[in-house]
């Protein structure tokens, strides 16, 4: 029998540009004590902060995401990091497996409401692909996570119309970085 994939959601919230929290992120993930598949993406907040998402992908077998209580670098003391746990998530739809092309976006769509309409966003992928997760576990923040991948040029535009036609609990544009 093949294993699922799991993939782990992780959000970080903070006021250091890309190169300053790959640093902590790089220690972060060493902490881990794995050395799993990891994905980072970057959108650009308000007021000069930036969100940042991990995927971890392993298998459901191999699944042991433990989050270690960290002391603070006394290179960034003044600097917080967030960190929020999304939880697990299998792959219900995957339309784009490989890395992002240079000229595309992701556009993540955080959904909690269980009844939400998912052939309204398969409809809606006419830019690009999609991909989907759905909670793999109970205590997961959210029921589904949306993967869209569009086109630079097409990013602005579809995540207003998403905004426009469908209810989630946040979306964003995000750039993965490649580290």
């Amino acid at each position: 029998m093949k294993e699922k994939t799991i993939v782990q959601f992780v959000a970080f919230e903070t006021t250091l540009d890309s190169a300053a929290f790959f640093t902590q992120w790089e220690q972060y993930k060493q902490s881990m004590d794995r050395d799993w598949n990891a994905t980072l993406q970057q959108h650009t907040l308000k007021n000069g902060r930036f969100k940042y998402v991990s995927q971890h992908r392993c298998s459901s077998g191999d699944f042991q995401f433990v989050f270690k209580k960290e002391r603070r670098s006394p290179k960034f003391p003044e600097v917080e990091v967030r960190k929020k746990l999304a939880g697990g998530y299998s792959i219900l739809q995957r339309e784009c497996a490989s890395e992002m092309k240079q000229d595309e976006s992701k556009i993540l769509v955080f959904i909690v409401d269980p009844t939400t309409d998912l052939d309204s966003f398969r409809h809606f992928s006419v830019h690009g692909k999609l991909n989907i997760y759905e909670a793999y576990y109970e205590n997961c923040q959210f029921t589904y996570i949306l993967e869209f991948f569009v086109k630079d040029e097409y990013a602005f535009d579809v995540l207003q119309q998403l905004k426009i036609l469908t209810s989630f609990s946040e979306a964003g544009v995000y750039k993965e970085l490649h580290v």
